[in-house]
């Protein structure tokens, strides 16, 4: 297969590929897009950049991480349940059991959402409160939240974004081999015809799986997150048939004809190499392959690229798995792409990971706004410029801020600097049609459990009380006037 258009920039530096400590995964990986300087971060902005019509300012978040209730109204094990009872894989000891609690207090954080003038919000359908065996009958109680969550939005004003997959797959499927079996592809499209057929007259968007990147890799290479292998051969396998399941979950759509829109949901950032040596840009094309066009391209262009570039293991998992006409289920036409974007990764010419930017309070995450402008523009020519929608952007609270939780600076300057970068590649002639802030609340965190905060409202975990940062009111703004006011 064709490797890159041109060859990767020097002076181009970025984060590491994957967090070991808190857990976090790291991102994907996209080519050195964008040779445009990076907006300007010190000079202000004047006057307000102006968004589109019809921009959608959101805010997203993920079932396990916020709704609790994990044995309320029928709704059975997930991979995560089991994974947070392991000695050891929670860096506080802690468990989504119970999280923001979300599932009770669904009216009063969709009234939240309404105050802060937020249009659009991302959330995900746990499968196994919908199907507690993962197959089988449908739990009522469970599915009809989501169908109250719906009409709640809906009654707000708010458009709904339905994740199928986030991560939370019942437990009764990983004992029958998970995404290991090729079976899990079908017992995916059939799970997902239950919300489509109950929701799919009111939601306006639905992506398929989030990440399928962060599963393979942190969920069976290093076994950071559930279901916690560690397994080279079986990530290549699980890479093919999460891809899979996202093709025959789209063809799933299209059969009950909703009227909304369907598409993949990828974590992807711009790889560069460290410096200028032949070396360190080999390597970088490696990254660039493994990390970003291993998910791109099967699903947009109907091939795996070139995967001689990828660990040989991961690769024979891949190659093993596929078989006849796979690929053109899986790149079945979708509507649009949902892009996660939150930092950008570097090689030497050892393959080794480089720092060069700031850091996040997370560990792993460094913040590049210019980054997720390279990642759009790379769409825009590489991928025939599909209709984008930011999914996820966001970084944690930042401790030296001040001394009260909700005065978040640092997450206002995030955000400024990375809608500006949005602004300029729409006004390049990027697709973008909407941004989703990661998250509204904060939330269990994965691995890192409840030691990071990515929220723009503040959650007191002892007594669930929810308290609006600044980023929060700044974001309100920025949502109601449809533009990033100067700085």
């Amino acid at each position: 297969m064709p490797g890159l258009p041109y060859r990767l920039r020097r002076r181009r530096f970025c984060a590491a590929i994957v967090a070991a400590a808190a857990g976090i995964a790291g991102p994907a990986c996209s080519s050195g897009a964008g040779r445009t300087p990076s907006p300007s971060t010190s000079a202000p902005v004047n006057p307000p950049l102006q968004f589109p019509d019809g921009f959608k300012w959101g805010v997203a978040t993920s079932a396990y991480q916020i709704e609790g209730a994990a044995t309320a109204d029928g709704r059975g094990r997930s991979i995560w349940d089991t994974f947070c009872e392991r000695p050891g894989t929670i860096a506080d000891g802690s468990s989504g059991a119970v999280a923001c609690d979300h599932y009770h207090r669904w009216e009063s954080d969709l009234d939240l959402m309404h105050s802060l003038g937020i249009g659009s919000y991302r959330f995900s359908i746990a499968w196994p409160r919908v199907l507690p065996g993962g197959r089988g009958p449908v739990n009522r109680r469970g599915l009809e939240f989501y169908d109250r969550l719906v009409d709640g939005l809906l009654a707000r004003g708010i458009s709904p974004i339905a994740t199928l997959y986030h991560w939370d797959l019942p437990q009764g499927l990983q004992d029958r081999g998970g995404w290991e079996n090729r079976d899990s592809a079908e017992w995916f499209a059939d799970y997902a015809t239950v919300p489509f057929a109950a929701l799919g007259d009111r939601v306006d968007r639905w992506l398929t799986i989030n990440e399928a990147k962060v599963i393979a890799e942190q969920g069976y290479q290093y076994g950071r997150m559930a279901p916690g292998k560690s397994d080279l051969g079986a990530s290549g396998t699980v890479i093919h048939h999460l891809n899979l399941a996202h093709g025959r979950a789209v063809a799933a759509f299209r059969s009950v004809q909703t009227t909304g829109r369907i598409g993949p949901c990828l974590q992807l950032a711009p790889c560069y190499a460290a410096d200028g040596s032949s070396e360190a840009e080999a390597a970088a094309l490696a990254a660039d392959t493994t990390e970003n066009t291993l998910y791109l391209d099967p699903l947009l262009k109907g091939r795996y690229p070139d995967l001689s570039r990828s660990n040989h293991r991961v690769a024979a998992g891949i190659e093993a798995a596929t078989k006849n006409d796979d690929l053109v289920a899986i790149a079945a036409p979708v509507d649009f792409l949902g892009v996660n974007y939150y930092t950008p990764v570097v090689i030497d010419g050892q393959g080794r990971p480089f720092q060069s930017h700031p850091i996040s309070s997370a560990g792993w995450q460094q913040i590049y706004p210019q980054g997720l402008y390279d990642v759009l523009m790379r769409l825009r020519r590489d991928y025939a410029s599909p209709e984008v929608m930011i999914t996820e952007n966001g970084v944690p609270d930042d401790p030296t801020d001040s001394s009260q939780p909700t005065a978040d600076r640092t997450r206002v300057d995030f955000h400024r600097r990375h809608l500006q970068a949005v602004h300029q590649a729409f006004g390049e002639g990027s697709r973008v049609t909407g941004y989703h802030a990661w998250s509204l609340l904060d939330n269990f965190e994965w691995a890192a459990g409840y030691s990071q905060r990515w929220g723009l409202v503040q959650v007191d975990f002892n007594t669930l009380a929810r308290s609006p940062k600044a980023s929060a009111s700044w974001y309100s703004a920025v949502a109601r006037s449809n533009s990033i006011p100067g700085a």
